[in-house]
Formats: C-alpha cells, structure tokens, sequence
C-alpha cells in the first residue's frame, strides 16, 4: 500500500494522498489546493474523500474549496460540528478507496473531534494510521487549544482524555504499523517533536515519553503540560475559519495579486491603514526599505511569524517582495489565514529607490564590533525566546521575546542607545523593523545574532549560573 506523505517544510505540515483503483483521498490538505487536484490527474483517479484529523489550529485547511472543486465529501470524526456539508462518522466507520478501508478511530484530547484514521490495503492488511495530532513522532499534540473554544475543558481534562485516547485506542494497534503523523519538528502544535515524519507505532512505543507503558494518568498530565509556551494568538481564528469555511484559495490569488507602481503603491499606503510587508532577507532589508515597513523574511519561518505579530488576522497588506516571488508570498500568508493583501510593490524596492522616494536603514554591527564597544553600561536586548535565553545569553542582558514584542514596547528605552540581538538575525530584524515603525532610532542590531556573539569573549552566563548568584 502506497501512501504518499506530501510535506511542506515552511509550517511543519504533513498531508496525505492515496490512491486505488482510481479513486483518491487527500487528508489535512493545505488551503492551496491545486497541487492535489493535479496529482489526482496523473494517477487518473477522482478525488472521493478529504479526510480531515480535526479542526486545525496551525493553518487554515483546504477542505471546503478541494470539495466545491472535485465533487469529493468531506469526513470528520464524531463530535465534529463543522459549518458546512461534511460527513460526521462514527466510531470504527470503514469507508473504501478503490479497495483500501480506511478506519475511523476517535481519539479526543487534543481536540474533542480529534480522530486518527487506520489504512489497510487492498487484502486486508492493516497497513499505517494517519494520526494528525493526536501522535507524532516523537510527541503528541499539545491539549491547551481546545479549551480556548470550549468553556468547560481545561487542560488537565483534555490531557487527561488524551491519555485514554492514546493508550485505549492507539497502543493497543500492531506495532509494525506505519504512523502517519500531520506535523514535525518546528511545528507549534507539540513541543518535542522529531525531525523524522515517520516511525514505527513499536518503535515509537519504546521512544516517545508520552507512550511509556508504565505511565500513570497523573504523570502524563504533568510531563504534558510542563514547558508548554503559550500558543500563537493566531491558532484560535484559524479553528474558527475551519470550523465555518474558509474562502477559497483563488478570491485571495485575484485580491491580492496586484501590481502597483511606486506612485500608485504610496498612494494606496496613504490613503488606507494598510500594513506595509517587506518579505525580502534580513541583510538586504537594512540597507535600504521604505520607511515604516515590516520585515519578515520569506526565507524564515514566515507564516508563523506573520500570525504571531500582526494581530488582526483581517488586516490590509500591502507587499514588497523579490520579484518573481509574489505569488508564493500571497500563498503563504493565506496558510494561516491572513487573506488581506491588496497588492505589491512593482519592480520590488529597487523601482522604489529609482522613483527617488524615501528611504530607511537599520544599524547593523558585527559581534567584534559589539566586543569592542561593550562596557558594564551597554544595555543588550535578546529577543530570543526563553529557553534559547536560558541556555546561554549575555550577562545582564533583557529578554523580550520577539513573539510578544508587540505587548512589551514599553520596555525598549527611548532615553539610551540599546544592541538587540536574536540567535542569526532572522527575528532580531523583524524587531528593528517594528521598533523602527514605532518610532524607535537609538538602537543597532547584531548581524549573527548569538551564533556570532558565542564566539567572541564578550561574558556570557546561562539560567543555572545567573540562579546561583
């Protein structure tokens, strides 16, 4: 049985196509969903099913727009209540693909519409199970999501149902099954996941702390729930966009897909309260951008980012790309749920610099030359998050993780010259760029971030040493 794991890198997203005797059925698609209909065409088959694990929170699925463009029904498991018509199976529901069965498996916890769905190929044989959140590898799916939608859940309660889930439901299958899990490592729907897509459930039954087989209730709950950060703001709007269905991918391609010349650019950015989204690399982005734009990179986890740091998830934007990379910029965005471009830049910031229109820059310095400046008095901002920061950073130095730097702008001086600095420049950039837009200019930021910094003799402390002062 061939089971075809369809990966996207930039969101640590898994999606799945299988097919048999001309039919097909696509699981978790992504919000594009032209690249499935394709694959169905190449194998001449007809996309009959899309299978959706639960109502994801990470990015917005293309369930609804793969079904008005195939004809193919969408399945959830139980409790689902989708706004849409979609099949809401029961428990240990078989449905066929050609010869295949798929089986429907509810495992609530990480979600309460939670299901896994287990694949057995044309004799019979029980073949893998795709397993969305429930289980991945090396984790499983993190239960403090639900509980912003659902007033009575907390936490605790999920976990605790996930344990069931997991040891009455999914333990109990043949070892030498494939897992199929719908994320990997960067993902922010777990918190220890492996950069391997696929396992053994035998082999992750010996790996995974989570499957210990002598694991009390009260310890998975507690190992669970320690270390989790708090989830992205955008997850919650993106389970309501899949909860009610989303627009489809083309409306989003025909609003935002337009060309503006340098005038026509400024005009709209005057006239409408449009955010200004530079989406070229750190380096290039200092030496020259159009002021009170936002760098975040394309290169770099630019999703995620885009939905930890523009609050609104319906806010006008207005894009400034390399050129030729527009498209995939739009498409990115819409991932998570952010539909609201309205246009790019023309011939991208070098038509802006020959109009002859403003320009900014950001200070940048090297590590060396942070050395050679350094004193007791230089005060370094680390926007790492809290664990890089507490494994090593600068002595004395603050941390205000770039995801909540929008909550946290008080505590940039505006009285004193500051250094900020992440672990390569990727999210130190992002910062200098919205602290420029906020009026910020006493600042300079430091090209390699802590990668460069380790390797100079500038002094240096971690969470266990600071403690021990």
């Amino acid at each position: 049985m061939k089971v075809e794991q369809i990966y996207t890198g930039c969101i640590a997203h898994a999606a799945y196509y299988i097919e048999n005797n001309g039919e097909a059925a696509i699981f978790d698609p992504l919000r594009e969903v032209q690249p499935y209909i394709d694959r169905a065409i190449k194998d001449n088959a007809k996309i009959k099913y899309v299978f959706e694990t639960h109502f994801h929170a990470d990015f917005v699925s293309g369930h609804v727009d793969l079904s008005k463009k195939t004809g193919a029904q969408i399945v959830y498991g139980p409790t689902a209540k989708p706004g849409y018509e979609a099949i809401v199976a029961e428990d240990n529901q078989v449905f066929k693909i050609g010869n295949y069965s798929i089986k429907v498996i509810h495992t609530p916890g990480h979600t309460m519409e939670s299901t896994c769905y287990l694949l057995s190929d044309e004799n019979g044989k029980e073949h893998g199970i795709i397993t969305g959140d429930t289980l991945f590898i090396g984790d499983v799916g993190r239960p403090d999501l639900a509980q912003k939608l659902v007033s009575d859940l907390t936490q605790e309660k999920l976990a605790s149902t996930l344990f069931d889930s997991l040891r009455n439901k999914l333990m109990p299958l043949s070892d030498d099954l494939i897992v199929y899990p719908n994320h990997g490592a960067g993902s922010a729907c777990g918190k220890n996941m492996s950069k391997e897509t696929t396992d053994t459930l035998g082999h992750q039954k010996m790996v995974n702390y989570a499957l210990r087989a002598d694991m009390t209730r009260e310890e998975f709950i507690t190992e669970l729930l320690d270390g989790l950060n708090a989830p992205p703001a955008y997850f919650p709007k993106n389970v309501m966009m899949n909860i009610n269905g989303p627009d489809g991918i083309d409306s989003i391609m025909e609003r935002g897909f337009k060309s503006l010349t340098p005038d026509e650019f400024e005009a709209v950015a005057n006239e409408t309260e449009a955010l200004m989204l530079d989406t070229r690399d750190a380096e290039t982005f200092r030496q020259g951008f159009i002021p009170n734009s936002i760098n975040i990179g394309i290169d770099g986890n630019f999703a995620p980012w885009v939905g930890a740091l523009i609050p609104d998830i319906k806010q006008e934007v207005l894009l400034i790309c390399d050129e030729g990379r527009e498209q995939e910029v739009i498409t990115r965005m819409a991932r998570v749920g952010y539909d609201f471009a309205i246009g790019f830049l023309q011939g991208g910031f070098k038509a802006w610099k020959e109009a002859g229109k403003e320009v900014d820059t950001v200070d940048r310095i090297t590590a060396t030359d942070l050395e050679g400046s350094y004193s007791a008095d230089t005060i370094i901002i680390d926007v790492r998050n809290k664990g890089e920061y507490n494994a090593e950073h600068l002595e004395n130095a603050i941390n205000i993780p770039l995801d909540y730097i929008n909550d946290h702008l008080a505590e940039f001086p505006k009285d004193k010259t500051f250094t900020i600095h992440c672990a390569g420049g990727y999210r130190s950039m992002i910062a200098a760029s919205i602290l420029k837009s906020r009026g910020w200019d006493n600042f300079k930021e430091v090209a390699g971030g802590f990668n460069a910094i380790s390797k100079t003799s500038l002094p240096k402390t971690n969470f266990v040493c600071a403690s021990k002062k």
